[in-house]
């Protein structure tokens, strides 16, 4: 053999070598196939869908349906109601409408209160609220008191009687141009009298500062502007059920706060489900700055006060609400969107740590000699100390808990009304 086919042999063997090498190491970095895969499937054919995996992120999905887009302009049309608020005209008109020295003395006075209240517990120690927070307690107090009315059935304005349910009613032109889209009819209970009075649910924030008077969707809409011209962040919550709210951006919490004004409740999240027993599926919170869905502030315990998420799928709801935000934030700097993204992640942690503390506190509730009994399962628990107060609260419309919330109307709380309304849309 000479040297040169000797060279050659050993070239090619080292070539050889190479890729076999090469060749191991590709088939130990991918994952291989399932048995018998790659004999049954088509070289072209799509791989297999895993239906069993959870807790895979949801990837955002347009509208697919009519039923979907249908929602999708609701949640649009929701959307504008805080945008309204940033009309500055709107805003000092408002303040005209409040008293600012009485406010800003009671915010004040208990601003103090919690600075005290901190100082006594030690060194260090944050108050419990903020000023801004305080301003924003003395306006709830003022306007649940002395400014707005509930209104349920509006009484006779002839012979003052109590009214009762009668119908819809087209509005007026006067009625339509000042934002009225519907227009409940109400007769005298009075025969001899006879008379109908007309409700208009009125839209502008602007024309419920001269009525002053309506149900949850006047008084939260006109409350949360109340809020932005005394200079905090406010959002308008929807919820798909029957009921709206505010909530209030705590610089000092660093987080927003549940703002009832028809309750006069504040950061009482629990209020509708533990409170009142209220079933809840959608809770979605419009700013000027984009939604949120924050069902998971409201619904702790989902088994319990849960209902079935049906309009769109998950996928779809994160889609319109990334589609508003995108749009509230288009025109804005770099820093404030950079700001606003380190809110929403501060905000995800605090709805998942609602969810997970939920999960902790149910598991807490079952008695270890439920699982070791034979034949008692987990159904016998021990009692629930939050079950209680739940059994006793009433829900918003029972005559029994309007009459204890005053609501019946600015001196009249003893009358048997209806339940609140659905807020105007």
């Amino acid at each position: 053999m000479t040297d040169e086919v000797a060279k050659d042999l050993t070239e090619r063997w080292r070539q050889k070598l190479s890729t076999t090498r090469m060749n191991e190491l590709q088939s130990r970095s991918s994952s291989p196939a399932p048995r018998g895969f790659a004999s049954q499937t088509p070289h072209n054919a799509p791989p297999p869908s895993y239906s069993s995996l959870r807790n895979i992120p949801l990837v955002p999905m347009p509208p697919q349906d009519h039923k979907q887009l249908r929602f999708k302009n609701l949640m649009h049309s929701l959307s504008n109601m805080p945008c309204r608020w940033e009309n500055p005209g709107l805003l000092d008109e408002a303040l005209k409408a409040i008293p600012l020295e009485q406010i800003y003395n009671e915010a004040e006075e208990e601003s103090q209160i919690f600075k005290a209240e901190a100082e006594s517990l030690g060194t260090g120690k944050k108050p419990a609220w903020g000023y801004q927070d305080c301003v924003v307690r003395a306006l709830l107090r003022w306007f649940k008191r002395s400014f707005f009315t509930w209104v349920n059935n509006p009484p006779c304005s002839q012979c003052y009687s109590p009214t009762i349910a009668y119908g819809m009613a087209a509005p007026l032109p006067d009625e339509r141009a000042r934002s009225a889209t519907q227009v409940e009819l109400y007769k005298c209970s009075v025969e001899e009298c006879g008379c109908y009075e007309r409700f208009p649910r009125y839209n502008d924030a602007f024309v419920l500062l001269q009525t002053r008077k309506g149900r949850c969707g006047e008084w939260a809409n006109c409350f949360s502007m109340l809020c932005r011209a005394v200079g905090s962040r406010v959002r308008w919550v929807w919820n798909s059920e029957d009921h709206v709210w505010t909530e209030v951006y705590s610089v000092h919490r660093k987080r927003w706060i549940h703002v009832d004004s028809c309750e006069e409740a504040w950061d009482r999240p629990r209020l509708y489900t533990e409170g009142w027993g209220k079933k809840i599926a959608y809770c979605v919170a419009f700013s000027a700055d984009g939604a949120t869905d924050v069902t998971r502030r409201y619904v702790r315990n989902i088994l319990k006060y849960g209902l079935e998420r049906t309009r769109v799928p998950e996928a779809v709801l994160h889609y319109i609400i990334a589609e508003i935000r995108a749009t509230r934030r288009a025109n804005m700097s770099k820093q404030d969107k950079f700001r606003l993204q380190g809110e929403d992640m501060r905000e995800e942690r605090e709805l998942r740590y609602n969810y997970i503390t939920a999960i902790a506190q149910e598991i807490c509730k079952i008695d270890p000699e439920d699982i070791l009994r034979p034949g008692s399962g987990v159904g016998n628990r021990r009692a629930d100390p939050d079950a209680q107060k739940a059994a006793e609260g009433r829900q918003s419309g029972e005559a029994e808990w309007i009459r204890r919330r005053g609501e019946g109307g600015r001196g009249t709380p003893g009358q048997n009304q209806n339940p609140p309304d659905l807020p105007p849309r």
